[in-house]
Protein backbone atom coordinates (compact mmCIF):
# COMPACT_ATOMS: atom_id res chain seq x y z
CA UNK A 1 0.00 0.00 0.00
CA UNK A 2 0.68 3.48 -0.76
CA UNK A 3 1.27 6.70 1.69
CA UNK A 4 2.37 9.98 1.41
CA UNK A 5 3.55 12.37 3.58
CA UNK A 6 3.53 16.17 2.56
CA UNK A 7 7.14 17.99 3.80
CA UNK A 8 8.93 21.24 2.83
CA UNK A 9 12.09 18.30 2.15
CA UNK A 10 12.47 14.97 0.75
CA UNK A 11 12.32 12.65 3.90
CA UNK A 12 14.10 9.71 3.28
CA UNK A 13 14.14 8.29 6.81
CA UNK A 14 11.07 9.26 9.09
CA UNK A 15 11.56 9.87 12.46
CA UNK A 16 9.16 10.89 15.41
CA UNK A 17 9.36 14.55 16.76
CA UNK A 18 8.36 15.78 19.53
CA UNK A 19 6.73 19.48 18.94
CA UNK A 20 5.23 21.95 21.10
CA UNK A 21 2.15 21.54 19.82
CA UNK A 22 0.39 18.15 20.20
CA UNK A 23 -0.95 16.68 17.28
CA UNK A 24 -4.49 14.46 16.63
CA UNK A 25 -2.94 11.28 17.94
CA UNK A 26 -0.02 12.25 19.62
CA UNK A 27 3.95 12.86 18.61
CA UNK A 28 4.31 10.52 15.74
CA UNK A 29 4.82 10.29 11.38
CA UNK A 30 1.89 11.42 9.70
CA UNK A 31 0.87 9.93 6.15
CA UNK A 32 -2.21 9.93 4.46
CA UNK A 33 -3.70 7.23 1.76
CA UNK A 34 -4.61 10.80 -0.24
CA UNK A 35 -2.36 12.55 -2.82
CA UNK A 36 -4.38 15.15 -2.64
CA UNK A 37 -4.31 15.53 1.17
CA UNK A 38 -0.37 15.39 1.07
CA UNK A 39 0.17 17.69 -2.08
CA UNK A 40 -1.97 20.31 0.67
CA UNK A 41 0.70 19.34 3.44
CA UNK A 42 3.45 19.93 1.38
CA UNK A 43 2.40 23.43 -0.05
CA UNK A 44 1.41 25.34 3.05
CA UNK A 45 4.58 27.25 3.78
CA UNK A 46 5.35 27.45 0.01
CA UNK A 47 6.47 24.92 -2.70
CA UNK A 48 6.81 21.21 -0.85
CA UNK A 49 7.76 17.43 -1.49
CA UNK A 50 5.52 14.54 -1.37
CA UNK A 51 7.08 11.63 0.23
CA UNK A 52 6.15 7.95 -1.33
CA UNK A 53 6.56 5.39 0.94
CA UNK A 54 5.58 1.39 0.63
CA UNK A 55 3.48 0.42 3.92
CA UNK A 56 4.12 -3.23 4.84
CA UNK A 57 1.71 -3.96 7.94
CA UNK A 58 3.14 -5.70 10.85
CA UNK A 59 0.62 -7.86 12.54
CA UNK A 60 2.91 -7.92 15.24
CA UNK A 61 2.25 -4.36 16.46
CA UNK A 62 -0.22 -2.45 18.45
CA UNK A 63 -2.87 -0.50 16.06
CA UNK A 64 -5.55 1.87 16.83
CA UNK A 65 -8.16 2.47 13.37
CA UNK A 66 -10.66 4.93 13.39
CA UNK A 67 -13.04 4.18 10.31
CA UNK A 68 -15.10 7.37 10.66
CA UNK A 69 -15.57 9.99 13.04
CA UNK A 70 -17.03 8.82 16.36
CA UNK A 71 -16.97 9.58 19.77
CA UNK A 72 -14.24 7.51 20.71
CA UNK A 73 -12.44 9.29 18.00
CA UNK A 74 -13.24 12.47 19.38
CA UNK A 75 -12.40 11.56 22.94
CA UNK A 76 -8.68 10.17 21.65
CA UNK A 77 -8.10 13.44 19.30
CA UNK A 78 -9.44 15.41 23.00
CA UNK A 79 -6.66 13.35 24.82
CA UNK A 80 -3.87 13.39 22.69
CA UNK A 81 -4.02 17.09 21.71
CA UNK A 82 -4.60 17.74 25.44
CA UNK A 83 -1.33 16.08 25.76
CA UNK A 84 -2.03 12.14 26.94
CA UNK A 85 0.26 10.08 25.35
CA UNK A 86 -1.14 6.61 24.39
CA UNK A 87 0.63 3.24 23.91
CA UNK A 88 0.27 2.45 20.35
CA UNK A 89 2.64 1.44 17.75
CA UNK A 90 0.30 2.64 14.90
CA UNK A 91 -3.04 4.94 15.04
CA UNK A 92 -5.25 5.34 11.77
CA UNK A 93 -8.36 7.59 11.10
CA UNK A 94 -10.02 10.76 10.11
CA UNK A 95 -7.89 13.69 10.28
CA UNK A 96 -8.94 16.57 12.23
CA UNK A 97 -7.87 19.53 9.87
CA UNK A 98 -7.78 23.36 10.75
CA UNK A 99 -11.40 23.49 11.03
CA UNK A 100 -12.21 20.32 12.49
CA UNK A 101 -9.93 21.16 15.03
CA UNK A 102 -11.40 24.76 16.04
CA UNK A 103 -14.38 22.49 16.94
CA UNK A 104 -12.03 19.64 18.99
CA UNK A 105 -10.65 23.21 20.90
CA UNK A 106 -14.52 24.68 21.30
CA UNK A 107 -15.53 21.40 22.55
CA UNK A 108 -12.23 21.03 24.76
CA UNK A 109 -12.75 24.64 25.83
CA UNK A 110 -16.54 23.69 26.99
CA UNK A 111 -17.16 26.52 24.58
CA UNK A 112 -19.36 23.48 21.82
CA UNK A 113 -21.01 20.53 23.53
CA UNK A 114 -20.64 16.88 21.94
CA UNK A 115 -23.93 17.96 20.02
CA UNK A 116 -22.64 21.00 18.60
CA UNK A 117 -19.72 19.59 17.94
CA UNK A 118 -20.87 16.85 15.80
CA UNK A 119 -23.56 19.40 13.60
CA UNK A 120 -20.77 21.44 13.07
CA UNK A 121 -17.95 18.35 11.73
CA UNK A 122 -20.58 16.31 9.61
CA UNK A 123 -20.61 18.19 6.57
CA UNK A 124 -16.56 18.15 6.26
CA UNK A 125 -14.86 16.40 3.36
CA UNK A 126 -13.27 13.08 4.08
CA UNK A 127 -9.36 12.86 5.07
CA UNK A 128 -7.50 10.37 6.18
CA UNK A 129 -3.98 9.99 8.53
CA UNK A 130 -1.84 7.32 9.59
CA UNK A 131 0.37 8.02 12.51
CA UNK A 132 3.46 6.01 12.89
CA UNK A 133 4.64 5.99 16.79
CA UNK A 134 7.61 3.70 17.62
CA UNK A 135 11.08 2.61 15.75
CA UNK A 136 9.05 -0.40 14.81
CA UNK A 137 6.28 1.18 12.98
CA UNK A 138 8.53 3.13 11.23
CA UNK A 139 10.54 0.04 10.07
CA UNK A 140 6.67 -0.81 8.28
CA UNK A 141 7.90 2.12 5.92
CA UNK A 142 9.64 1.92 2.38
CA UNK A 143 10.58 5.09 1.21
CA UNK A 144 10.10 5.19 -2.76
CA UNK A 145 10.76 8.70 -3.84
CA UNK A 146 9.86 12.04 -3.45
CA UNK A 147 7.89 14.52 -5.85
CA UNK A 148 8.28 18.22 -5.81
CA UNK A 149 5.08 20.14 -5.85
CA UNK A 150 4.06 23.90 -6.21
CA UNK A 151 2.30 26.30 -4.52
CA UNK A 152 -0.69 27.74 -6.66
Amino acid sequence: MLLYHGSTVLVEKPEIRTTKFNKDFYFGFYCTLMREQADRWAIRFGDGIVNIYEYTEDSALKKLVFPKMTEEWLDFIAACRNGTPHDYDIVEGPMADDTIYNYVQGFLDGKYSREMFWSLAKFKNPTHQISFHTEDALKTLKFIKGVRVYEE
